[in-house]
C-alpha cells in the first residue's frame, strides 16, 4: 500500500484582505515536501491569486505571488483553474502568471502547468482527489 495520497488544494478567496491564501501555500508546500500527490484548483475570487503583476505596495500583505512559481521545483505538477470563474471576473488564462515543471530524474519538462478547464473538468478533477482542502 503507498503512503502517497492525492491531495487537491480548493482556493476560492482572493489573495488578500485575509490569510486564507497564504495558509493554503504554506498547506500545499509542506504536502509537496513530503511527497504526497498535490494539484491545486482556483475558482471563484481564488483565481485572483494567479493573476500576473499583483501589486501589494498599499496593503499591509507581503506579495506572496512569486512563490506560486516555485511550486513546480516543489513537484506540483498541476494547477487548474476554472473557466467560468475566470470569465465571471473578466479574465482569461493570457492573464495568469506561468509556472513551469520539469522532473529532474527523466528530464521532462512542461512550459507552464496553470490549466484551465471546465465546470465538469474540476468536478471530475476533485472527485478523483482522495483529499481535498478547501481554503
Amino acid at each position: 500500500m503507498s503512503d502517497i495520497k492525492k491531495f487537491m488544494y480548493l482556493n476560492r478567496r482572493a489573495p488578500y484582505g485575509t490569510i486564507y491564501a497564504w495558509e493554503s501555500l504554506e498547506v500545499v508546500l509542506i504536502a509537496a515536501a513530503f511527497d504526497q500527490q498535490v494539484s491545486l484548483m482556483f475558482m471563484d475570487d481564488g483565481v485572483f491569486q494567479l493573476v500576473k503583476g499583483s501589486n501589494t505596495s498599499e496593503s499591509d500583505m507581503k506579495n506572496f505571488m512569486p512563490t506560486y512559481r516555485t511550486l513546480g521545483d516543489y513537484g506540483v505538477r498541476h494547477m487548474f483553474v476554472d473557466k467560468a470563474s475566470l470569465e465571471a471576473r473578466g479574465l482569461t488564462q493570457d492573464d495568469l502568471i506561468e509556472v513551469a515543471w520539469e522532473d529532474f530524474e527523466t528530464e521532462e519538462e512542461v512550459d507552464n502547468i496553470v490549466e484551465v478547464v471546465d465546470t465538469e473538468q474540476a468536478t471530475k478533477l476533485m472527485a478523483e482527489s482522495e483529499v481535498v482542502f478547501s481554503f
